[in-house]
């Protein structure tokens, strides 16, 4: 069924799991306390999406574009990547129900450049786009790397060049070399595949630059796993939304303290917030996240961890910042 890595402390033989023992179960009756509760805050129906020019990398630059969610376009001269894309309406297994997007991405799919590779983080319909992909593949045929468990039902879907990664896995490509590594989270498409796939988070390497991407994540041990065994980021994207009410989401989704304190763990020189305005997947108001992490964010990072504005970018020099 998958490229299974032998011996493996994160699969059990049927199921993949959190190896510090972190339990990501939560049961129907977890999940209708939590919505027999109430308390979700109103979201805007639909926020204009801010106008950015998308900037145009050099030899000497690589440039970071926030579309939307956990989305970023990652260009260079030589490469350019996707993570977690999603451009559908719904982040939902059907058309006319669940989580509706309230802001349009922020590059319009048909202005995207020529996408050369994607990163999937995991199959949570927010992360895992099929139409998406369906869509790149057809137009860019880039190599997609998904976590193990994912590429047959993908393959069925029309999705080509697909290729599945474990944990510390790695692959190249023309200059850049990705590392597949550990996350706290789970993964399901429907009420009978829980955890039958890995879920993860990302590490891209080129020449002496180092991005990651945090995926969907609790805080936990793994951060620091991932500073000592893959080194330090110069750029980080991490999840400060979609984490209200705690005692539901704490071990899976991160607040804006959660990742405060993954940013000092990874000791990454420049971060990105991620996973927030643009589905309502939880209780919290909308533009709660970004004004508390603004609130609790240290001064001298002001100009260190960011939270964009939906289609913003940033440019890095390269080979380091």
């Amino acid at each position: 069924m998958m490229n299974m890595v032998h011996g493996s402390d994160h699969f059990d033989g049927s199921r993949f799991f959190n190896p510090w023992g972190v339990n990501n179960e939560k049961s129907l009756w977890d999940v209708f306390s939590w919505k027999i509760k109430g308390g979700a805050a109103a979201w805007p129906e639909k926020v204009d999406t801010p106008k950015h020019s998308l900037p145009h990398p050099t030899k000497d630059t690589l440039t970071v574009t926030w579309v939307n969610h956990s989305t970023f376009l990652i260009q260079t001269d030589s490469l350019t990547i996707l993570t977690d894309p999603i451009w559908a309406e719904r982040c939902s297994p059907v058309s006319f129900a669940g989580p509706k997007r309230v802001v349009e991405p922020g590059v319009e799919f048909d202005k995207l450049p020529k996408i050369d590779l994607v990163l999937v983080s995991h199959n949570h319909y927010d992360h895992l786009d099929s139409a998406t992909l369906k869509r790149l593949s057809d137009r860019d045929a880039p190599l997609i790397l998904v976590p193990l468990g994912d590429k047959r039902w993908l393959e069925g879907e029309g999705v080509k060049n697909l290729e599945e990664m474990d944990w510390y896995q790695t692959r190249s490509l023309g200059d850049f070399k990705m590392t597949f590594l550990p996350a706290q989270h789970w993964s399901a498409r429907g009420m009978f595949d829980r955890n039958h796939s890995l879920w993860g988070s990302w590490g891209v390497e080129v020449g002496e630059m180092k991005i990651y991407h945090a995926g969907d994540t609790g805080l936990g041990p793994h951060f620091k796993e991932i500073r000592e065994k893959w080194g330090r980021a110069d750029v980080a994207m991490i999840p400060i939304g979609a984490y209200e009410p705690r005692w539901f989401m704490k071990a899976m989704h991160m607040n804006p303290t959660d990742a405060l304190e993954a940013y000092r763990i990874l000791e990454a020189s420049y971060a990105f917030g991620m996973h927030l305005e643009t589905f309502q997947l939880t209780d919290e108001a909308r533009e709660e996240p970004r004004l508390e992490f603004h609130k609790i964010r240290p001064a001298d990072l002001t100009d260190k961890f960011e939270v964009l504005q939906i289609g913003e970018s940033r440019i890095f020099n390269r080979p380091v910042l």
